[in-house]
């Protein structure tokens, strides 16, 4: 049996048998490192030399991507138990979402940082291979996972956890970066398709979380602190509030021009939009700090606690840096300095975040114990401080 001191070169047939416990929650390191490209993109201030390091961040988050591809590829070749075992886990079965927010995130780069260096039509052919491959995944997840955990898992109220929350939250990202490809296609039609086409994927992930966030809010309160492997997975709910905020902006920049406004004339384009996209993301965004506050006194008594290092610590980067763009996202519109100075300010986090987690999880490649086996769950965990032995958390 492999223990998890072991390093990967010792592993027989390193190659399949290396990927056999590689869960889909590894997407969120793709993740992670795109919103790092995508999030200082977005500043509302122009620091020297940023953007090159961003298109350095996005090169990355493309290296990887295509690494995970195949590893996974790999995994369900050899290994097809362990894949449908994850299908069947309702603690893992909800990381395909990360797999379409992967897909999306890079995509999105594409276009926003990654045209410095491949150029704009590579640039764009390669969002719009990425925005639709992760569009399909994230449709199939939204609908496949709540059904299997319907009629599969059986999971109950009090087992619920933020991690529910990730395949409502794929096609948000998909809201939020579709519109980065309207200015690319004809005008017209296929240009209001798009668009309108973004608005209906916002309001099935934006109605879905609704119906979701209760569940999870409620089991934090009546059912004490999750486990301490999960308690960074509370930074998930930034997702959906960051995210919506940012596609809500989006909409309002490329509408104008694209859909006729009240008059017939095109550069109408929605006209209340922008207003609403305000009206919108300052009450969403203000609920998101208060739950980064929540979230961030959890992990601080986790880590007192005991809390070691897992992959749900990816759950400090994506999210965070959803928020940076929903925040810059407020600041052009309104003006106001406040906005620009909070996003600076969790652009700052987001980095800080990125190196602690890729460290660590650098490490724990190279020693191997990401990838080996879970460990047994000790017998009966006290209440809020038990260790969750999940693939999806290794």
């Amino acid at each position: 049996m492999v223990t998890a001191a072991q390093p990967l070169s010792v592993l027989p047939r390193p190659r399949a048998d290396a990927v056999r416990h590689l869960g889909p929650n590894w997407y969120a390191a793709v993740m992670g490192t795109a919103i790092v490209a995508t999030a200082g993109a977005a500043l509302p201030v122009r620091v020297p030399g940023l953007r090159p390091l961003c298109a350095a961040f996005w090169a990355l988050s493309l290296v990887l991507l295509a690494a995970l591809l195949l590893a996974r590829a790999l995994h369900w070749r050899h290994h097809r138990d362990r894949a449908r075992a994850h299908l069947l886990d309702p603690a893992t079965a909800p990381f395909y979402g990360c797999l379409a927010m992967a897909l999306l995130a890079v995509g999105g780069g594409a276009l926003t940082v990654g045209r410095d260096w491949i150029g704009v039509d590579a640039a764009v052919a390669l969002d719009a291979v990425l925005f639709t491959a992760g569009t399909v995944v994230a449709l199939t997840a939204a609908v496949a996972v709540p059904y299997l955990m319907a009629v599969r898992h059986r999971v109950t109220a009090s087992q619920a956890t933020p991690v529910w929350l990730l395949p409502l939250v794929a096609p948000m990202v998909s809201a939020a970066l579709g519109p980065l490809l309207v200015p690319y296609l004809p005008a017209g039609q296929p240009r209001q398709t798009l668009l309108f086409a973004c608005l209906a994927l916002f309001g099935l992930s934006l109605l879905a979380t609704f119906v979701m966030l209760p569940l999870v809010f409620g089991r934090l309160v009546t059912g004490g602190p999750p486990p301490l492997a999960l308690t960074p997975a509370l930074f998930l709910v930034l997702g959906p509030l960051g995210q919506s905020t940012t596609a809500a902006g989006k909409f309002a920049e490329v509408a104008p021009g694209v859909v006729p406004g009240p008059d017939g004339r095109a550069p109408g384009g929605l006209g209340g939009l922008g207003g609403l996209a305000v009206l919108y993301g300052v009450p969403v965004m203000g609920f998101a700090l208060l739950w980064l506050c929540l979230a961030t006194a959890h992990v601080a008594r986790a880590r007192r606690h005991g809390m070691g290092f897992t992959m749900t610590w990816w759950a400090f980067t994506f999210p965070v840096g959803t928020c940076v763009t929903g925040a810059a996202a407020l600041a052009r519109p309104t003006g106001l300095v406040a906005f620009d100075v909070l996003a600076c300010a969790l652009y700052l986090v987001l980095v800080a975040a990125w190196g602690v987690v890729a460290g660590h999880t650098a490490r724990g490649l190279l020693s191997g114990a990401l990838l080996a086996a879970p460990r047994p769950a000790p017998a009966g965990p006290r209440r809020g401080t038990g260790r969750t032995t999940s693939g999806a958390v290794r």
